[in-house]
């Protein structure tokens, strides 16, 4: 599992829309600049991640003043993402890794066979990683359940908190 360090730079991903389609880290960056909220997700069958990304999406606005955009991943399958995306009227990135690669470069806890306890099978747990306009991770937060996750009023102060205080 890898190891990645604030200031590093964050690791650049092809994955597939959940609704389809393709969508690349590196290439957002570029044609959409501003910070970046990556958050893996359990899955659309998590009812604390579906609350989480309901809260992210009606706090929309708040970010994207701010020039901060989300991308949420999960290792659950595009099917399932895309009805979860639609039900709630997701309109930030849903991104689908099933072969869990990205989870895996960036460290991401992942809740296998080999776990200790029974979580609803395999899956990845929350994560979360803010990026800033080069992709350089500014904040970082792994997590092994799906509880004690920071949600949108938290990720409001954690950006503020970061920029405020930039070198």
């Amino acid at each position: 599992m890898n190891r990645l360090q604030l200031g590093d730079l964050a690791p650049s991903f092809t994955l597939p829309r959940a609704e389809g389609g393709d969508y690349t880290l590196q290439h957002d960056l570029s044609e959409r600049p501003g910070w970046r909220f990556v958050i893996f997700f359990r899955g659309s069958w998590c009812p604390a991640c579906n609350e989480e990304l309901q809260d992210l999406q009606d706090s929309l606005s708040y970010f994207e003043d701010k020039d901060i955009h989300f991308t949420a991943i999960s290792t659950d399958n595009p099917k399932d993402l895309n009805e979860m995306k639609e039900k709630h009227g997701l309109t930030f990135p849903i991104l689908g890794d099933a072969k869990q690669d990205i989870l895996n470069q960036y460290g991401v806890y992942y809740h296998g066979e080999d776990s200790p306890y029974e979580d609803h099978g395999i899956h990845g747990e929350p994560a979360y990683y803010l990026l800033d306009e080069e992709g350089k991770i500014m904040y970082q937060q792994q997590q092994t359940s799906p509880f004690g996750r920071p949600h949108a009023k938290e990720l409001r102060k954690i950006a503020a908190y970061i920029r405020k205080n930039l070198k």
